[in-house]
């Protein structure tokens, strides 16, 4: 995807220029951005290059669908950043018109639900007996994890489309304005406030904070990723993980909207057009720079591997140590892949036609699938205990499990 304007038609790229040129923040958040970049980068009626079509072959798991349940419209159809999270025995999941549930994380159940008239755009996180969520309209909630009831509200500068993330009594928040905000988890006042310019243009989101060793790591539309201290925002260090070239504005996005993960105290990140690095914490020494895989969708690793679907939604293993690629997965191209997540010999996928796909670790070879929804998955799917649970842009809440024949 090193030049994609030559995949979409010229109005496309003018129109989505004319929304963008006070960058994602402060725009409107509706179904004119969700129609504009969802379109323009994730494959809409002007994605000239159609998905791969599913082909048979012979499976090698069964994969059984534990317990299913439909939370509200989902993201009602638009680019929002509404995942699942998992903790204490229970799922958490919002939707976009302002219920959140909490369920039974084996069977399903309901334990308890919040009916709002929040538009939720990001969230939740999980803080100490706190669900943190985040809306459109730059409010931030926290909810009882027990009880589901408000404990409090606050303004934040602008919509948030980044997972909420919370350590040590604070919650951190990063807005599409480019700003990065530490409230208390305990009342929400505003501990300390870091901020940092957006350019021109830039695609709708951004990647999820991570809190590393006391470090809030946080990735930027120009391709520097930073490390703030979580007390009091101070900047630690930052560092260029790619530089942004190209005669446009288009062909120069480099966006770090991938959500970083850490390993060893090595942080792994990639970038769209701008390839995949991996990060010393301690300082921001680049280790190594894969140039030729990049994503918007997500990364994930093991013990010894890195796990990573590209633009084109081909599924790479990477060697930890060097960036070096040991097999790709090319049968599903086009089909907008989740981020991967890895449990056991098994790599998983959903895509944007509501499949969850099973690869194996070794080679990448397709080894099972299953449709759990009518709608995509754009949420990165959760494991837990050798079960994989899916939350569709729809609604739909899966939990399945996969077993040899």
């Amino acid at each position: 995807m090193k030049k994609i304007k030559t995949y979409f038609t010229s109005f496309v790229i003018a129109s989505i220029t004319a929304l963008l040129l006070s960058g994602c923040a402060a725009l409107k958040t509706g179904t004119e951005l969700v129609s504009g970049v969802s379109s323009y980068f994730f494959g809409g009626e002007y994605n000239k290059i159609p998905p791969a079509e599913l082909v048979a072959y012979e499976a090698e798991i069964e994969i059984d669908m534990l317990w299913q349940e439909s939370i509200g419209v989902g993201t009602d159809g638009q680019f929002l950043n509404l995942v699942l999270a998992i903790s204490y025995g229970k799922i958490l999941v919002a939707e976009r018109n302002g219920l959140v549930q909490a369920l039974d994380v084996k069977t399903g159940d309901l334990v308890w639900e919040t009916d709002t008239d929040y538009s939720f755009s990001a969230g939740p996180g999980i803080g100490d007996k706190t669900v943190i969520l985040a809306t459109s309209n730059a409010e931030v909630i926290a909810l009882d994890f027990d009880t589901g009831l408000q404990k409090w509200q606050v303004l934040v500068s602008s919509e948030v489309l980044a997972n909420p993330v919370i350590d040590n009594g604070i919650v951190i928040i990063r807005t599409t304005d480019g700003k990065v905000v530490a409230l208390s988890e305990e009342d929400g006042s505003e501990l300390w406030l870091f901020e940092r310019s957006v350019p021109a243009l830039s695609i709708r989101g951004t990647g999820s904070p991570i809190i590393v060793a006391e470090h809030v790591i946080a990735g930027y539309a120009n391709g520097k990723l930073i490390a703030l201290r979580l007390i009091d925002g101070k900047n630690r260090w930052e560092t260029s993980i790619v530089i942004p070239s190209g005669r446009t504005e288009i062909e120069r996005l480099v966006d770090l909207d991938v959500d970083p993960v850490e390993t060893d105290g090595v942080i792994f990140i990639s970038s769209f057009q701008g390839g995949t690095s991996a990060v010393l914490e301690v300082d921001g020494d680049v280790l190594w720079h894969n140039k030729d895989i990049s994503s918007y969708s997500g990364l994930s690793y093991d013990w010894r591997y890195l796990y990573v679907s590209d633009a084109k939604s081909h599924v790479w293993q990477l060697d930890q140590r060097n960036g070096t690629s040991l097999w790709k997965q090319n049968e599903l191209s086009h089909r907008r892949l989740t981020a991967p997540v890895t449990y056991d010999e098994y790599v998983v996928v959903g895509d944007f036609g509501g499949y969850i796909h099973w690869l194996a670790k070794s080679d990448g070879r397709q080894l099972g699938r299953i449709k759990v929804s009518g709608q995509g998955i754009d949420a990165k799917l959760v494991v837990v205990d050798d079960t994989v649970f899916s939350y569709s842009k729809d609604g739909t809440l899966t939990a399945l499990k996969a077993r040899l024949f």
